[in-house]
């Protein structure tokens, strides 16, 4: 079911309904689907740090509130990105008795499980599957004839993660050398807060010359026109980027997909492909109070939005 690998440490399947783990050794440890959120989408973008700037706004909608980390790798044509939480699976890693310091690496089971055939029973109540190649979990009665799962016998993808605070356990002999790196700058601080106040009282006399070397305006409201432009500016980039936001979370039909977004001075472009009534997403626009130009030929939807 999976290639052999030889590992030289245990693997595990972190999970809520599992058994605590009662070892000292170092292990591998797999993320169960109840401890993160996974998506298949396809982003006219070509490289992974491109995609990891979206994924707050992605998974904006579908996650309750928290503080959340993300990943992202390419599968193919389209992107496996994740959301989870750091501290949950800390929480629940000292709950099954797992200890930080002994976990080696930390992957998800939707990457190292994709190529799963059939189901597998990871406890007495829940099977993994995989379904339109998302990695999920089951009800066990669901499933008439099931494995058993074997995490040691998996080929680590490379896909693994590190958490927020993983790295951030520290002794209570680091404290003392935290206080005294602190205390040492706030030594330094405090000395240039002396320097600052003692030259303070000639900054006046050196402000035209200031405002002759870097060229800034003389008065209020040649200033206040530029504020203002800049705020426009400014104004019309938020817009663009709700615009875009809004477009790359769009649900499309299954044959539809946006091959381009650009944006030039004042018009924001978007192509979609696969287009057979573009009467749906028009009407889906409006509803976000956006109004487009729109043009369908041969399949392939062309919206001009104006800022």
């Amino acid at each position: 079911m999976f290639t052999k690998f030889k590992n030289n440490y245990k693997t595990i399947l972190l999970d809520p309904f599992m058994e605590p783990v009662q070892t000292e050794e170092k292990i591998n440890v797999v993320l169960s689907p109840s401890l993160y959120w996974v998506k298949k989408i396809s982003l006219p973008v070509k490289y992974i740090r491109e995609v990891k700037k979206l994924l707050p706004s992605i998974f904006e909608d579908i996650l309750p509130e928290g503080h959340y980390s993300y990943y992202a790798y390419k599968e193919n044509d389209e992107y496996i990105v994740f959301a989870y939480e750091d501290k949950m699976i800390l929480e629940l890693m000292a709950q099954k008795e797992i200890s930080p310091s002994n976990v080696v690496n930390i992957y998800f089971a939707q990457s190292e499980f994709s190529s799963l055939e059939g189901a597998c029973r990871v406890n007495e109540k829940q099977a993994l599957v995989v379904k339109n190649g998302i990695v999920i979990l089951v009800p066990d009665f669901w499933i008439k004839e099931a494995g058993i799962l074997k995490p040691d016998d998996f080929k680590p993808s490379g896909h693994a993660i590190v958490l927020q605070q993983f790295n951030h356990i520290l002794k209570k002999s680091s404290f003392y050398k935290i206080g005294f790196v602190l205390l040492f700058i706030t030594g330094i601080v405090f000395g240039e807060w002396l320097i600052t106040m003692d030259k303070a009282a000639t900054l006046e006399d050196q402000r035209s010359a200031v405002f002759a070397k870097y060229n800034l305006k003389p008065t209020m409201m040649q200033n206040q026109a530029i504020h203002a432009e800049l705020n426009k500016i400014y104004e019309k980039q938020m817009k663009l980027r709700e615009y875009i936001g809004y477009f790359l979370k769009m649900h499309l039909a299954k044959n539809e997909k946006i091959s381009y977004i650009g944006f030039d001075s004042k018009v924001l472009t978007v192509i979609i492909k696969g287009v057979t009534q573009s009467k749906k997403i028009i009407e889906a626009l409006k509803r976000k109070g956006i109004h487009a130009k729109t043009q369908l030929k041969n399949s392939v939807l062309t919206l001009e939005i104006t800022l």
